[in-house]
């Protein structure tokens, strides 16, 4: 089958190296793709939100599926677009409707959610600018740290963990007053704050039936030893040790299982990827958020370690024999550290010309994903914070990390900066 790709990430780039390994693959596109997404398939200069251009795509080029990368388009609509349009309705859309993706879109509709199926979860309250001075009263009785998030979509920014009252106050203000992040942030949730272990479990479902097809933990702070400000990943682990199927039958019963029951129930249309990030408080799991795909770096290592056909899992997920689906891991541990722009997350240049990518593809224990890149003439150039992500396997986390690295040390851009200590509380944990 014929397949587009909306992205330009390394969460596509892994997702085209993926997909083009399936016989049912027959051609891709990614739109609008980087220069790592064009050695799998054709680069079409298309914005993801673009639905318009993205028909004429699909009908260009006789796609059979789209399968869509980050949530912008998700909670937009593309799903919708595509069912009720004649000429698209064949077309298979791997992602959920709009009110679907509300689950990412809105954190005051995923808390809800949560509440009415008995998911367990941060205790919560949420505010507006009708009920500000109601807000600033409920932060001032909390206790410390609490958690501030922008309802909406918020590019990853919209959190912030305040260890003072006085910094939850001008967060909280900065937010609603001065619409810091523009309508994502007209409605705040705050919650309490839980301490333990972040993880992310990642599932295909089809609203009814699903599959679990990897988990991963991923750094956030661009600063080494957790420090910092935050970031939209620095690296990824696979698979994390404490996940023992003890653990994972507790989110799956507890977690998993409650929400594509809630889907079903509420009839939601639910046809793609659901990312649970959860917090391991004491062995005992809790959704900290959802997410409406897959997260970037957890796919450069939940990708490299499945070993199930991806387009087949698809394709199952849309003819309904998912449940039946056989799912496969490599069995070793997969690391992924990401090379970023000098400056990021906060200003920083692109168009820097990267060294040292002509034997990216030289080792079959290390993969190089593209994130931020464009192709220039003879040249790949940086176009984004993050630029690459590359990924190992190795025996264990350290063994994994430490390819990665070595990697990153023949790659070189102007600026360019690395955390060296991605698992470092893993050691090398077998």
């Amino acid at each position: 089958m014929n397949i587009l790709l909306l992205g330009a990430g390394g969460r596509e780039h892994a997702l085209a190296w993926k997909m083009s390994q399936s016989h049912h693959c027959d051609a891709l596109f990614i739109a609008p793709g980087n220069a790592g997404t064009s050695q799998f398939g054709t680069n079409l200069p298309i914005g993801v939100t673009d639905f318009e251009a993205i028909k004429q795509a699909c009908i260009e080029y006789k796609i059979d599926m789209l399968v869509v990368g980050p949530e912008e388009p998700l909670v937009r609509g593309v799903y919708d677009f595509f069912e009720k349009d004649t000429a698209l309705q064949q077309i298979i859309v791997v992602g959920p409707s709009a009110k679907a993706a509300q689950l990412e879109g809105s954190k005051a509709f995923s808390k809800k959610f949560m509440q009415r199926h008995h998911i367990p979860t941060a205790a919560y309250a949420e505010f507006t600018a009708d009920n500000f001075e109601e807000g600033k009263a409920y932060i001032a009785k909390h206790s410390l740290p609490v958690v501030l998030k922008a309802d909406g979509l918020a590019a990853g920014k919209g959190v912030v963990i305040a260890t003072t009252h006085t910094e939850a106050l001008q967060t909280f203000e900065e937010m609603i007053l001065h619409k810091q992040f523009g309508d994502a942030s007209s409605k705040v949730v705050i919650e309490e704050f839980l301490k333990g272990i972040e993880v992310s479990v990642f599932v295909l479902t089809n609203g009814s039936d699903y599959q679990i097809i990897g988990h991963a933990k991923d750094y956030k702070r661009i600063g080494e030893g957790d420090t910092g400000l935050n970031t939209g990943g620095m690296g990824c682990v696979s698979p994390v040790p404490f996940m023992d199927d003890a653990f994972m039958r507790k989110v799956e019963e507890r977690i998993i299982a409650p929400t594509v029951r809630g889907l079903e129930q509420e009839e939601l249309i639910y046809h793609g990827f659901i990312f649970f990030g959860l917090m391991n408080v004491n062995e005992e799991p809790f959704v900290i958020e959802y997410n409406c795909r897959m997260g970037d770096p957890e796919t450069e290592v939940v990708m490299p370690r499945l070993q199930t056909d991806l387009v087949a899992l698809f394709a199952a997920m849309d003819n309904g024999t998912l449940a039946d689906a056989n799912i496969a891991y490599d069995e070793r541990y997969c690391a992924t550290v990401m090379a970023v722009s000098g400056g990021y997350p906060g200003d920083y240049q692109k168009n820097k010309i990267i060294q040292g990518l002509e034997h990216a593809g030289a080792s079959k224990d290390v993969i190089v994903f593209h994130a931020g890149t464009q192709q220039n003439e003879n040249n790949v150039l940086t176009n984004g914070g993050r630029v690459l992500a590359v990924t190992a396997y190795g025996n264990n986390i350290a063994d994994a990390v430490d390819k990665s690295k070595n990697k990153l040390k023949e790659i070189s851009f102007e600026g360019m900066y690395f955390r060296r200590d991605i698992g470092f509380e893993f050691g090398d944990s077998e």
